[in-house]
């Protein structure tokens, strides 16, 4: 008798190797990995009807008897056909299918057959097009009660080559007895309160639901559960985490109203909310764990240096992890320059410094001489430790894997015995320029507490958008020169580094040489890249002008020095990918020019749009792309009619789905099979009966089941 955890090798309908191999690499590996393989969609061949009463586009099954079966190959089109003839009480169809030659050994005449499928015509006669089939009983009797195929809601699953919905259904179905073998864990006072129908069930269900509202209910538990689960552990983090001891960091109230005073600029409304807050938060002894987001200039920046400011002066330190070298560098630059006033050590340190310059940082930060250190992954190595580290600030966090995040989170940081921090975690600000939609937010940040920047500085110019036809790239051309003549400066943002390696070697590989427009030709074909790009527009479009160019693959040195270069003034356009995205600050910048802007979201279009208007000029934002995709000029008008961060955050939810918006891996979150993350009722039903339950048994001592499954779940988080 087969059991939950038995490996699919002992799955006698399995099949061999080939089959075994497929499976595991759908990441099927044991019985329970098989129930827990839900299909994406079904068919509907629940309408048994008689064959004269198919109608074309419907789906429905006939049943009859095989009157005769034939095949043949079309050589010109090198095709097989296999043609099945059946019959019922009301007439006679035609059963056809392409390129499945082994059919002629399935069928025979006198077997009882279902057919499901559309109704075709060619020539204006009716047939079957490879319909899904079914052999259910042999000289004219049906025998066969196990209807998997045909004849129902047949569930289709996501399928790998050599490995069809077919076969899993027959692999499954026998299965499913083992259902009600599976602990049921949610509280029956939940199930009950939500109407849920119980696991086993729900299991059944949704392989062979009997009915469309069966898959619907047993659809209603297994998204339930997806949601309860993670929110259930999100809160139990929040929990813990309010348990864990930090260093109280008193609010000295005049010295930030110093530097508020000192700014050059006033503080919107939203950014003084924002900074009380978290201050007030770090004043007391438990750990804050805050996000801050704002959209795209909207100064989270100098909210973070307020809370870096307020640690320094408790005699405390502050570690500020950034997920580029550029914006590590230019968070550096800027905090430094808005805490000048106080006479603060900070220090910047990253993989690119010296070896010898960036041992005297750490040990400069061991020795609680650096108050503010400042750098990407360099500042959570293993030999970088601290001597009183109290806050951790983390910016564009789902940048980065839990683990890195939670390197900076430990107590463990190597904070000195005789220090105020020690055996304390630090207070923990994380930052994004990402605004996150409603649902998103509740699912997938439930253990944060969130503060929201959504107010710009007063001042700041709305950026014209347009959408650039190529038939109009000259006269594009024509405004960048006009704004460099006006000393200003451009961005060129292109999706790829360089051209794909089909083209690249075709290019190659050709024996005669080719005109230099036939090359343009075929590179224009391609998305556009930085390398080829760069090249135009330094040699052909403005070659009076200086062209720079940055993309991932350059030396951290390299990208350092174009970037010094673009902020001095020295390069006119910056030819760059996606590396410019986030924090990228040149006030003189006033074009923003991006090429396959298909290629991109809405959110991260408009993270690149924010890279201009940081000045006092007008800026611009030009959008060239394949708009004939009604989904993609969907995204781009939007773009052009909107300039709010969060309002085009929601809207790129809708239009691309939780999927491509957000895949819940880059927060450590198992997929989700069943549940949406765009599912507003379901997300707040889950986070009500999760609150609920943790404030009536926080640690959940009365419900063993779903502590055991709480720690299965668990361990399935993934870090990045």
């Amino acid at each position: 008798m087969l059991s939950l955890n038995d490996p699919v090798e002992k799955i006698s309908r399995v099949g061999g190797p080939v089959y075994l191999k497929k499976l595991h690499q759908l990441g099927v590996k044991t019985v329970r990995d098989l129930l827990f393989y839900f299909p994406r969609r079904y068919d509907d061949f629940s309408n048994l009807i008689l064959i004269r009463d198919l109608k074309p586009d419907e789906n429905a099954t006939i049943r009859g008897k095989i009157l005769s079966v034939s095949s043949s190959y079309v050589y010109g089109k090198r095709m097989s056909i296999t043609d099945c003839l059946a019959e019922d009480s009301s007439g006679t169809i035609r059963a056809v299918w392409f390129n499945q030659p082994f059919l002629i050994n399935t069928f025979k005449a006198g077997q009882i057959v279902n057919f499901s499928g559309k109704l075709s015509f060619r020539k204006k006669e009716a047939y079957l097009s490879n319909p899904s089939y079914e052999i259910i009983g042999r000289d004219g009797r049906a025998e066969k009660s196990e209807i998997n195929h045909t004849a129902r809601f047949v569930p289709v699953y996501p399928e790998t080559k050599g490995l069809t919905s077919r076969r899993l259904r027959y692999v499954i179905r026998p299965l499913l007895f083992l259902a009600d073998k599976i602990a049921d864990y949610l509280p029956e006072e939940i199930k009950k309160r939500r109407s849920l129908i119980s696991l086993g069930e729900a299991i059944s269900q949704i392989h062979f639901p009997a009915s469309e509202e069966a898959a619907d209910k047993a659809k209603k538990r297994l998204a339930f559960d997806e949601i309860f689960l993670i929110q259930l552990f999100l809160l139990k983090e929040k929990l813990k985490l309010k348990q864990e001891p930090a260093a109280a960091i008193s609010l000295d109230v005049d010295l930030i109203k110093k530097l508020v005073d000192s700014l050059p600029f006033r503080l919107t409304d939203a950014q003084k909310k924002a900074g009380w807050r978290i201050l007030q938060d770090m004043a007391k002894p438990r750990a804050m764990n805050r996000l801050l987001e704002g959209d795209v200039g909207s100064g989270k920046t100098v909210v973070a240096a307020m809370a870096s400011l307020s640690a320094a002066a408790g005699g405390f330190q502050t570690a500020f992890l950034a997920p580029t070298e550029i914006l590590a560098r230019q968070h550096y630059e800027k905090i430094s320059k808005m805490l000048d006033p106080f006479d603060l050590k900070i220090a910047f340190l990253s993989g690119s410094l010296p070896q010898r310059e960036a041992e005297k940082i750490i040990q400069k930060t061991a020795a609680g001489e650096i108050q503010i250190l400042i750098g990407t992954h360099s500042i959570i190595q293993e030999r970088v430790k601290f001597k009183n580290l109290a806050l951790a600030v983390v910016d564009e966090q789902h940048r980065f894997g839990v683990r890195q995040r939670a390197k900076l989170a430990c107590p463990e940081r190597g904070r000195r015995a005789d220090s105020e921090a020690a055996g304390k975690i630090p207070h923990f600000l994380s930052m994004t320029a990402t605004p996150i939609p409603r649902t998103l937010a509740l699912a997938l940040y439930g253990d944060l507490d969130i503060s929201r920047l959504d107010e710009m500085p007063k001042g700041r110019q709305k950026i014209v958008t347009k959408i650039v036809s190529s038939a109009k790239r000259k006269v594009a051309y024509q405004f960048i020169r006009k704004q460099i003549k006006n000393g200003r400066q451009a961005f060129v943002i292109c999706p790829r580094i360089e051209a794909t390696a089909l083209i690249s070697n075709f290019l190659r590989q050709l024996a005669d040489p080719i005109s230099k427009t036939f090359q343009q030709k075929l590179l224009s074909a391609e998305v556009k890249n930085v390398k080829e790009e760069y090249k135009k527009l330094s040699e052909e479009i403005f070659p009076d002008l200086k062209i720079g160019m940055l993309h991932g693959k350059q030396r951290p040195k390299e990208k350092e020095r174009v970037m010094k270069q673009f902020n001095a003034g020295i390069i006119d356009i910056l030819v760059s990918t996606s590396v410019v995205e986030v924090g990228v600050d040149v006030p003189n910048a006033t074009v923003m020019m991006i090429e396959g802007a298909d290629r991109f979201g809405l959110a991260q279009l408009h993270q690149f749009r924010g890279r201009v208007g940081r000045g006092e000029h007008q800026s611009y934002c030009l959008l060239f792309g394949d708009t004939a995709d009604r989904q993609t000029n969907k995204r781009l008008e939007a773009l052009v009619k909107c300039d709010d961060g969060f309002a085009l955050a929601e809207k790129d939810l809708a239009i691309r789905g939780p999927g491509d918006f957000y895949g819940s891996r880059q927060w450590g979150l198992p997929e989700l099979k069943v549940a949406s993350l765009t599912d507003l009722p379901l997300i707040q039903t889950a986070r009500e009966e999760a609150v609920k339950l943790l404030k009536n048994d926080h640690n959940l001592r009365n419900y063993p089941l779903l502590t055991q499954k709480l720690l299965a779940f668990k361990e399935k988080i993934h870090f990045e």
